[in-house]
């Protein structure tokens, strides 16, 4: 048995109009996708599905945190996570999907959606997670250690872009 079965719609037995689905998206979801970006979650996710007699409107809309590692201090923390995004299904004798419309065929009695939930939470995953993102510090250890290691800027290299003739050339192209 499907362990995502909990995901499919029963789109053949609603009525026209606007339903709402409730979902708990955690660690367990996350464990049915090949190398998936977290393996931690705990994600409230809400979705209106309208259906209409020519097409069907998801609007997904989520909100918690995933358990993501801190790209400045290594340290990992509980990084808040949130969207909303819309597909649209519509009919036709093939399955396929273009984009934000995927298109079905015409009598499917159920609509899987975790495939879809998974693809809109890595969108909104950003690329730099830092502490900061969640209203956290990062490790004062690591810091200390990172701003130890910095190299202070020396005098030389301010001068070496004024006296280059190159850098004079550079400078005056946004006078145009």
């Amino acid at each position: 048995m499907d362990a995502l079965v909990q995901y499919n719609l029963p789109v053949s037995g609603l009525h026209d109009g606007i339903h709402q689905f409730d979902f708990e998206v955690d660690s367990s979801f996350f464990e049915h996708f090949e190398n998936a970006l977290f393996e931690e979650a705990d994600i409230k996710l809400r979705l209106y599905f309208d259906k209409r007699p020519s097409m069907y409107m998801l609007t997904f809309d989520f909100e918690g945190t995933v358990k993501a590692e801190c790209d400045r201090c290594l340290e990992y923390f509980n990084l808040p996570i949130k969207g909303t995004e819309v597909l649209m299904v519509k009919f036709n004798e093939e399955p396929s999907e273009e984009g934000d419309v995927v298109y079905i065929p015409k009598g499917t009695l159920e609509l899987n959606v975790a495939k879809y939930i998974y693809d809109y939470i890595c969108l909104a995953f950003p690329i730099s997670k830092v502490h900061e993102d969640a209203g956290l510090d990062c490790d004062p250890e690591m810091m200390k250690f990172l701003e130890a290691n910095e190299e202070p800027e020396t005098e030389d290299d301010e001068t070496n872009q004024e006296g280059n003739p190159l850098w004079d050339a550079l400078k005056g192209l946004n006078k145009n």
